[in-house]
């Protein structure tokens, strides 16, 4: 299998450490939205895509989704370049699993357990540096971490300072989309393969009924 989510001029490599950070992320996440529906609603601001100040507000149920999607591309044998979205994604599970492994190592076991592969990586801190040093080895320029300075000035202020540092506008608009953003899509459980089994995929549903599109 090719895998095809293209980072700039890098693609994102198939290792057991990337799949390791995609799927405690997502499983760190989930929990989190199980214990807070049990408790207040899911309400407040949590989830593994907080690593990135600009998207802290996306509902955590919508940052699986995101995840799933950039997982999905990271899986295809089609390339994929990847939106800034992709790049948020994939900095912000490297981060979270990192963070993970540092303060909370006895929850690893439980997120990997049971998964559709089978690890055997020691949660210590030679793997928390690996985990970051998989997304600070991609070419990117990490535009989704300096858009959030631009939220407090004024539009044309902003507008001048992002050509300066030469963003593109364009691939920032994808950044701004996610933000009003609730539904899942309707390919969130096909996109969870090889990341999650077929039994943990139907138990996530449970929890997610996606909106079906019209006929």
């Amino acid at each position: 299998m090719k895998i095809m989510l293209q980072v700039s001029t890098d693609i994102l490599p198939c290792t057991d450490l990337t799949y390791f950070a995609f799927r405690v992320a997502f499983q760190s996440t989930y929990e989190r939205i199980v214990l807070s529906r049990q408790i207040d609603g899911e309400t407040g601001s949590f989830g593994y895509l907080t690593e990135v100040p600009f998207l802290c507000a996306v509902p955590p149920h919508v940052q699986l989704d995101l995840l799933a999607e950039t997982w999905q591309k990271h899986r295809s044998e089609t390339t994929f370049p990847a939106t800034l979205v992709d790049e948020s994604v994939v900095y912000a599970v490297c981060e979270t699993s990192a963070a993970i492994v540092e303060h909370e190592s006895f929850q690893v076991p439980h997120f990997l357990e049971g998964g559709p592969t089978p690890l055997a990586l020691d949660p210590d801190h030679f793997l928390a540096s690996e985990l970051r040093s998989l997304h600070l080895s991609l070419s990117n320029e990490g535009d989704f971490l300096m858009i959030s300075q631009f939220e407090d000035m004024e539009p044309i202020e902003a507008q001048s300072l992002k050509r300066t540092f030469q963003l593109d506008l364009e691939r920032l608009d994808a950044l701004f989309d996610v933000l009003g953003q609730w539904h899942l899509s309707p390919e969130f459980p096909v996109r969870l393969s090889q990341l999650l089994t077929d039994k943990e995929i139907a138990k996530v549903m449970t929890m997610f009924p996606v909106r079906q599109t019209s006929e």
